[in-house]
């Protein structure tokens, strides 16, 4: 009985129509290397596929166009090309479900959601599977993993992409703590931004952003960036650092909101007007003018990214008068740059003239 045993086990591999397993799992198809016999070859044995991706974070802007870097081969390299089974997805983040983006086999392709006719498949080099995204969105940036399968084996890499922009603190115009979070998410996008992840925040006073007052993060925890440690913000034992509440309450817990605003691709510029304006004229001077009142999002964007200085404060579309320095000067508000605040003037007074947005749609 043991030898019978012995001789089932010697012929077992030659059985035509049973996979060939070696620690990397090849079946008899076509895939394979096929020697005319029906039969997977041995010669994979100790085959490793490997994926190679960027480690560094890859930046970009809205409306952009991104390629996120995929390639892979196989060590030993294996002198005949393999259909390989390609699949891209976003991973979960801050609460946001994990996000299938695009697969393929072959010259099938097959994209899904909002990513559904902006990706596809670049394949510039041999075994290149890298994914190129157009129009680039507040929503894209994060983690993607790409991921090759032959047969049974799988391997994968992260590529981490994020959107150039500005983290801005925000407040209602009824004063502070006056938002939860879904109105903090609102008062974000009417801004032209969205509510701020702790990555961006924490990246925000790496750059020196200073803020007392707790606001909203996009994982509904509430914190604030301090540089300088002061008794009204927790205190002078404290280090300086980001600031932590934990998560709050979405509905009952009221606070300000930290902001994300992307580069722009348009122009925020000062309306050179020959009388100071109410709110109301304002909005109607920049149409006048074949652009729109600018939102404070776009005002920090064109400080940040455009370099935009101007000692004259403005109207924007939420009713706040605001101007940007980037190089602080006398009779020009404090010492250090950053775009400075009136709060919500009376909208009929006639104090102030008014910031500008000029879309560029090319």
């Amino acid at each position: 009985m043991g030898l019978l045993l012995l001789v089932l086990l010697f012929l077992l591999p030659c059985i035509s129509g049973l996979p060939f397993y070696n620690g990397f799992y090849y079946s008899n198809n076509p895939n394979g290397w096929n020697l005319g016999n029906g039969h997977s070859e041995g010669v994979f044995n100790g085959v490793k596929l490997v994926v190679e991706t960027p480690e560094e974070t890859l930046f970009s802007h809205q409306g952009a166009q991104v390629t996120l870097p995929c390639h892979y081969h196989y060590e030993p390299t294996l002198p005949t090309p393999r259909t390989v089974r390609i699949k891209w997805w976003k991973l979960s983040e801050n609460g946001a479900p994990e996000q299938d983006v695009l697969v393929a086999i072959g010259q099938r392709h097959r994209s899904f959601g909002n990513y559904r006719g902006r990706v596809r498949l670049w394949q510039n080099g041999e075994r290149e599977v890298s994914l190129q995204i157009r129009d680039l969105r507040l929503e894209d940036s994060g983690r993607y993993r790409c991921e090759v399968i032959d047969g049974l084996e799988d391997q994968s890499g992260l590529v981490e992409l994020e959107l150039r922009g500005v983290v801005f603190p925000y407040q209602h115009p009824q004063g502070r703590y006056q938002l939860n979070f879904h109105e903090a998410q609102r008062a974000c996008e009417e801004q032209d931004a969205v509510v701020a992840s702790f990555e961006q925040l924490f990246r925000a006073w790496e750059e020196g952003l200073d803020w007392c007052n707790a606001g909203w993060l996009q994982d509904a925890s509430v914190q604030y960036p301090i540089t300088l440690a002061r008794q009204p913000c927790g205190g002078l034992g404290l280090a300086p650092g980001v600031r932590s509440y934990g998560p709050r309450h979405h509905r009952l817990h009221r606070y300000d909101v930290f902001c994300f605003a992307p580069a722009l691709r348009g122009q925020v510029y000062y309306l050179e007007h020959p009388e100071k304006l109410t709110l109301a004229e304002a909005k109607e001077a920049c149409q006048e003018d074949g652009a729109q009142i600018a939102k404070v999002g776009q005002l920090f964007a064109a400080w940040k990214f455009r370099g935009l200085d101007r000692c004259d404060a403005g109207w924007l579309a939420d009713g706040s008068a605001r101007y940007p320095v980037v190089h602080p000067r006398p009779n020009c508000g404090p010492l250090e740059p950053g775009v400075r605040s009136f709060g919500f003037p009376d909208p009929q007074s006639r104090e102030y003239g008014v910031y500008c947005y000029r879309p560029r749609y090319s």
